[in-house]
């Protein structure tokens, strides 16, 4: 992210409402709000700043604050203009006005050029080339075997013991070996794959600036692509049935990607496929042993995993921001947004949002405005995967990953719940997560 975020001044310029739905001028500058001297604005209306230690405790509080009276918000310490409203990040996600090009300062220096950073026929093609692999019998018949294998492998190697931190031993790396596996790579390197995957997500999260965490992703590109470019060169001569072998022999009307497009494109697979999958199995297992009931009837039919997944990616989901960049003025949120301008879109207040869904807050893996018969696809009613022409292309694949892993962790913990005293807590700003999920069990005879 551009700009000095450790060092930076808060300053927060916003458009709240009155309650007739008139907006009213504010403005923030240091520890509070300075008013325009325009109609009273009513008490309580300081904007929430999404990078203070209060707001990465709960986002969700100043979720409602930023929804309510702040649908479009200025914040200095980002340079962007702030989205909470479900229709108004809908809008961001699908409107073509509403770029990528903010991917070329935010995602580029860590993984080099993505897909996500291109459109039109480029776009199209490139989408066209690796969507294959992640749908359809592709999905079904040559990775499924291999996200079956890796959940019940790392299964194994707690389930005796009666215990188990379900973050650190199964979540976080299930993933990450299941992409290296699809890859085709040396399963030894599961624990390299980790720490890059590790290294990388700190980086598009490093919020603060912070120049070691900084170069530890830099330094990431640079061992990753002195790994893979030359397995890619030697897998071009020999191709095998794995996901990389696809990605070199994928050819649409002469087109074909180059080595660093499928450098690129693991990086990214690697990152974004592990991160939404990380958290989201932990997050769904702790939403469930929260609601016991609901807990009750997953266990009983499995078919029930799809949609209490679908309703985690609503109600806690592993990515809270994503941006996009205006390529024009544009007006919304009851304000303007200038050309060029970088916005931050709030999945995380979107999800929660009353106009969008009825009792937000409450978790409910049968409400009745969120179908897990569309959630895995672009016509979903939700934005964890966003929405339009860069709709996540994995969203199968994490949808397999985890009604794979929660099943298999089901099956083999039919008493699991929370050990004494655990209180997993939620962290993060832009990915969000738990720091740890300790459950207790029988252990396995």
């Amino acid at each position: 992210m551009p700009g000095d975020l450790a060092g930076a001044r808060l300053l927060i310029t916003a458009q709240p409402r009155d309650d007739l739905g008139r907006t009213e001028g504010l403005r923030c500058r240091g520890p509070g709000p300075v008013r325009l001297p325009r109609r009273a604005v009513p008490v309580n209306r300081e904007a929430p700043d999404i990078l203070s230690p209060e707001f990465a405790a709960d986002p969700y509080a100043a979720y409602r604050v930023l929804r309510d009276d702040f649908p479009l918000l200025y914040h200095e310490a980002t340079r962007s203009y702030v989205l909470s409203r479900y229709d108004d990040v809908e809008r961001a996600f699908k409107d073509p006005v509403f770029t990528t090009d903010n991917y070329d300062w935010q995602l580029e220096p860590v993984h080099g050029r993505t897909i996500l950073q291109m459109s039109g026929r480029e776009h199209a093609v490139r989408r066209a080339l690796v969507a294959p692999a992640f749908r359809g019998t592709t999905l079904e018949q040559q990775f499924l075997p291999v996200i079956e294998r890796n959940a019940r492998q790392l299964i194994d190697e707690f389930r005796a013991s009666g215990g188990a931190d379900l973050v650190a031993q199964f979540a976080t790396r299930f993933p990450v070996n299941v992409i290296v596996d699809m890859l085709g790579l040396d399963r030894a390197d599961h624990e390299r794959f980790h720490r890059w995957y590790t290294a990388i997500i700190g980086f598009l999260g490093n919020l603060a600036q912070d120049p070691h965490v900084a170069e530890a992703g830099l330094r990431t590109r640079e061992e990753f692509a002195a790994y893979l470019l030359p397995v890619i060169r030697e897998r071009r001569d020999n191709l095998g049935d794995d996901l990389l072998s696809t990605l070199c022999a994928a050819e649409i009307d002469g087109t074909r990607m180059s080595d660093e497009d499928i450098k690129a494109f693991c990086s990214l697979l690697l990152t974004a496929g592990g991160e939404t999958t990380d958290k989201a199995i932990s997050s769904l297992v702790h939403n469930l042993l929260r609601h016991p009931e609901q807990l009750a009837a997953v266990r009983a039919d499995h078919s029930l995993i799809a949609p209490a997944f679908a309703e985690t990616l609503r109600y806690t989901p592993p990515v809270h921001m994503i941006m996009r960049q205006a390529a024009e003025d544009v007006v919304i949120g009851g304000g303007k947004v200038p050309a060029g301008s970088t916005v931050t879109c709030l999945i995380g207040a979107a999800g929660r949002d009353e106009r969008r869904y009825a009792d937000p807050d409450t978790f409910d893996i049968r409400r009745g405005d969120l179908s897990a018969d569309t959630a895995f696809s672009a016509a979903a009613a939700h934005l964890s995967f966003a929405l339009g022409r860069h709709f996540c292309v994995g969203a199968l694949l994490a949808k397999a990953e985890v009604e794979v892993g929660v099943a298999r962790l089901l099956e083999a913990m039919p008493d699991m719940a929370l050990a004494p005293g655990a209180e997993p807590r939620e962290q993060g700003v832009f990915t969000r997560g738990l720091d740890a999920l300790p459950v207790e069990f029988t252990p396995a005879g």
